[in-house]
């Protein structure tokens, strides 16, 4: 189920579409790959990007302003997919 960028509320569009955030974690991985040229098996990649991601997500300390919001909306748009437990 594909849904335009526009068809969330306002607030919600605010929260997801962050092209900063994305751009970073894209050259992030950019960096990680291009240190090494040649990689011996996929499974080397999949490592290197999986250690980028990690370390990625260590810098991550701001939170996300209205989530809790995005995510009741999002709960309430796709009832059924969300774990019952998240803490909004």
């Amino acid at each position: 189920m594909n849904i335009p960028l526009f068809l969330f509320p306002e607030e919600i569009r605010r929260t997801i579409y962050t092209t900063n955030a994305v751009e970073s974690v894209n050259m992030t991985l950019r960096k990680a790959s291009k240190n090494r040229r040649i990689f011996p098996t996929d499974e080397s990649v999949m490592k290197v990007m999986y250690l980028a991601t990690q370390n990625i997500s260590k810098k991550w300390t701001m939170p996300v302003r209205n989530w809790g919001m995005a995510m009741g909306w999002f709960a309430i748009e796709f009832e059924g997919r969300l774990p019952l437990d998240y803490d909004f």
